[in-house]
C-alpha cells in the first residue's frame, strides 16, 4: 500500500474524487461504482440535501452522473472522503503503476 492513508487525508475531496474514480476507470471496478451510489444518498444526506437523499431507482441514471463527475457539490464530495480514501488505499499502487513514468 503506497499510498498512506494519512497522506490521502491530507488531499482535497475534489482530488480524491478525481482520483478514486479515475483509479476504478481504469480496473473497469464497478463494485467501487456500485458502493459510491449506493452511499450517494446518505451523502446527500449528510450535506443537508435531504430531499435528494430520497433517491430512487428511477433515479440511477442520474446517480450514475453524479458518481462520475468531478463537479459535484462539495459537501457530497466531502461526506465520500471515507469511501476514496478506503479505496485508493487498498489500490493506489494500481494508481502509481499507470501513472507517466509508472514506478
Amino acid at each position: 500500500m503506497s499510498d498512506d492513508v494519512s497522506e490521502l487525508e491530507r488531499l482535497s475531496s475534489a482530488e480524491l474524487h478525481e482520483r478514486a474514480v479515475a483509479l476504478a476507470r481504469h480496473r473497469w471496478d464497478v463494485r467501487f461504482f456500485w458502493r459510491l451510489l449506493e452511499m450517494i444518498p446518505a451523502a446527500e444526506a449528510v450535506a443537508g440535501n435531504l430531499d435528494a437523499s430520497d433517491a430512487s431507482v428511477a433515479q440511477a441514471s442520474g446517480l450514475v452522473h453524479e458518481a462520475l463527475s468531478a463537479e459535484d457539490d462539495p459537501d457530497v464530495q466531502a461526506a465520500l472522503r471515507p469511501i476514496y480514501i478506503d479505496y485508493l488505499s487498498r489500490h493506489g499502487d494500481e494508481e502509481q503503476d499507470r501513472a507517466p513514468g509508472g514506478k
